[in-house]
């Protein structure tokens, strides 16, 4: 395996390897966290321990900051090879390229601020800029998008399950505080979407990878 192949797998590696775990972990620990809240309102005592709603919040939130930095990893192998390796930005556009690696690390230190963030305006404000960074680097033309085939396309279905989880990750807080279990039901939702989304990834990966392997071989 030669370094071009290699580092064109890293994307894929780190999902199969690491995020895709923690998703199958975090929907567990989503199901018990549920169980055991339904069987607690129905006066029935729970087998499942207290702990398990604990487990679900410190799983999540290190999957979410990881389906971002799986986002970025995938971002920056299209951007390094297609824009300043084949295009030669820091030759060509100069500027572009420089704001670009502002941008991506502009995006990083904006989920870095909303893991930190306490009050309700500094996650909502650090949320929205990680999503638009991520918008603006997935919208340079060396990503590969399937603009007429969205509906099947690996970048829509991965960039709206990834600003799904930054809202997820944003509005934890809210969740404990709203009796009204509104912010509770747009996690649940946003969530199950994304949930459906991530298996559409797998399927949406493996065929991008073959059709790679197919071109790259004739």
């Amino acid at each position: 395996m030669d370094i071009k192949l290699l580092t064109a797998l890293i994307h894929p590696i780190f999902a199969v390897i690491w995020v895709f775990p923690l998703i199958g972990i975090v929907s567990y620990f989503a199901m018990q966290t549920r169980q055991r809240r339904l069987q607690a309102a129905a006066g029935v005592k729970s087998k499942i321990p207290p702990a398990v709603g604990l487990e679900h919040v410190k799983i999540g939130r290190l999957m979410a900051g990881s389906v971002v930095m799986l986002s970025l990893i995938g971002f920056a192998y299209a951007t390094i090879k297609g824009g300043f390796i084949e295009k030669k930005l820091m030759e060509e556009a100069p500027f572009r390229g420089i704001f670009l690696i502002f941008i991506f690390a502009f995006t990083l230190i904006s989920l870095i601020l909303l893991y930190r963030a306490k009050p309700k305006i500094w996650r909502a404000t650090f949320a929205t800029l990680t999503s638009m960074g991520l918008i603006v680097i997935g919208s340079q033309e060396w990503i590969f998008r399937r603009g007429g085939e969205w509906y099947i396309s690996h970048y829509y279905y991965g960039l709206t399950a990834t600003i799904f989880m930054v809202i997820s990750l944003a509005i934890i807080p809210e969740i404990y505080k709203d009796r009204s279990l509104a912010w509770r039901r747009l996690h649940i939702t946003l969530n199950t979407v994304a949930l459906f989304l991530f298996m559409g990834q797998g399927i949406t990966g493996m065929r991008d990878l073959a059709e790679i392997a197919f071109y790259s071989a004739k």
